[in-house]
């Protein structure tokens, strides 16, 4: 049994999620202009997803945020595909199976969406997200989808839901 929960986010949560976004992203070199961290949706998670077919969960932890993620429409893309978005945790959230559990809980509110495909996009270096993403059924693209802004980002991976 692990000993963190995955949960909707609340508004209370929105200056927790925004400070993991803006401690882990820079940690991968993420932190410059096309990198979601300067998205606007960060700074208030909870408004964000709280539009159609969108959900963001956090993991928390003894009371405390340590992770989040979400999947919304792919901005620009196909109505049957959605985003993984802003699945980031701090280092006490990695390697006790929070990855994986936000994943499952992220692809089970797709498919409730009744999204077809789910696309992700992110960078070189990220080596321990992209293993998670190819063993939880993610293909690589070679190039991006949709008009996501995010520029940087240099590997695009997508999934059948």
């Amino acid at each position: 049994m692990p000993d963190f929960t995955i949960r909707p986010v609340e508004p209370r949560d929105n200056a927790a999620v925004a400070a993991i976004i803006r401690t882990v992203m820079p940690e991968f070199g993420a932190d410059g202009p096309g990198f979601a961290i300067h998205d606007a949706e960060v700074d208030d998670m909870h408004a964000s997803y709280a539009r159609p077919r969108s959900a963001y969960f956090v993991v928390e932890r003894d009371g405390v945020v340590i992770g989040g993620g979400g999947i919304a429409p792919l901005d620009g893309g196909h109505a049957d595909i959605c985003e993984l978005r802003k699945m980031y945790f701090l280092p006490e959230a990695r390697g006790i199976g929070a990855g994986a559990n936000m994943m499952h809980r992220c692809l089970d509110a797709a498919r409730g969406f009744d999204f077809k495909r789910c696309y992700i996009e992110t960078l070189t270096g990220m080596d321990a997200a992209q293993s998670l993403y190819r063993k939880h059924g993610f293909e690589p693209l070679r190039e991006p989808l949709g008009g996501t802004g995010h520029f940087s980002c240099d590997c695009f991976y997508i999934r059948d839901l």
